[in-house]
């Protein structure tokens, strides 16, 4: 049966799949519980503390908010560029390799084929880096409305110090979304070489980015630091 051919495929990649959300819903919810005891919690509370510093001694060090700014966007722009450059990349492919006067049954009752596979896995990888240049194009937005921002006044009754740290994590959790969109994508490359590596990738990027997120106790300085 062409079932049997497929079968791995089946099994592995939505498991794989299935890994990488249930660690992010995880991540997500600590973020949300113990905001501390994570990377991006402490670094949010960080950023916070910093903008307010900003504003209210913004004579001295509107300088040195331009440029922490610059240096946010120019990061933003390079991985907007990159994942517009694969989705340029992987249209061309598919536009040279794949036939779109197919018959629709193969999409509706199932692959049975090896050139839909193969198409499935290259339109898979455009659709990831279409997302993530669409979330780091948000995140520059959102961070060039912070660099006009946190140069006014905070004592003005709309722009305070809390509306402009919130536009601040607001463009951090959307490059932090488009980043982690572009990493999922590395295990939909290896699924050219089959679904084995793909669940491999998933299980040790999932082990990678644990180790990066949170934060862990040392007993030794009873500081708390990350691998």
């Amino acid at each position: 049966m062409e079932f049997k051919k497929y079968y791995l495929d089946l099994i592995m990649v939505p498991l794989s799949v299935m890994i990488c959300v249930c660690y992010h819903l995880w991540l997500w919810h600590n973020i949300r519980r113990q905001p501390l005891s994570t990377v991006m919690g402490a670094n949010a509370h960080a950023r916070r503390l910093w903008v307010s510093t900003i504003m209210k001694d913004n004579e001295k060090k509107h300088i040195l908010a331009i440029q922490t700014f610059r240096n946010t966007i120019m990061g933003s722009t390079l991985m907007a560029t990159t994942s517009i450059v694969w989705c340029c990349g992987l249209a061309a492919v598919i536009s040279s390799s794949y036939s779109v006067k197919k018959p629709l049954n193969n999409a509706i009752y199932g692959a049975h084929n090896t050139q839909f596979m193969v198409s499935l896995k290259y339109v898979t990888l455009l659709v990831l880096f279409l997302f993530s240049f669409m979330f780091h194009s948000l995140s520059i937005r959102f961070i060039t409305q912070v660099n006009f921002l946190i140069n006014c006044p905070e004592d003005s009754t709309i722009v305070t110090s809390m509306y402009v740290s919130e536009l601040l994590e607001t463009s951090f959790t959307l490059s932090m979304i488009g980043n982690r969109i572009m990493y999922s994508a590395l295990p939909i490359m290896l699924w050219s070489f089959g679904p084995v590596p793909v669940l491999l990738c998933s299980s040790t990027m999932v082990s990678v980015l644990y180790n990066l997120d949170f934060l862990f106790e040392d007993s030794k300085r009873g500081k708390r630091r990350s691998y």
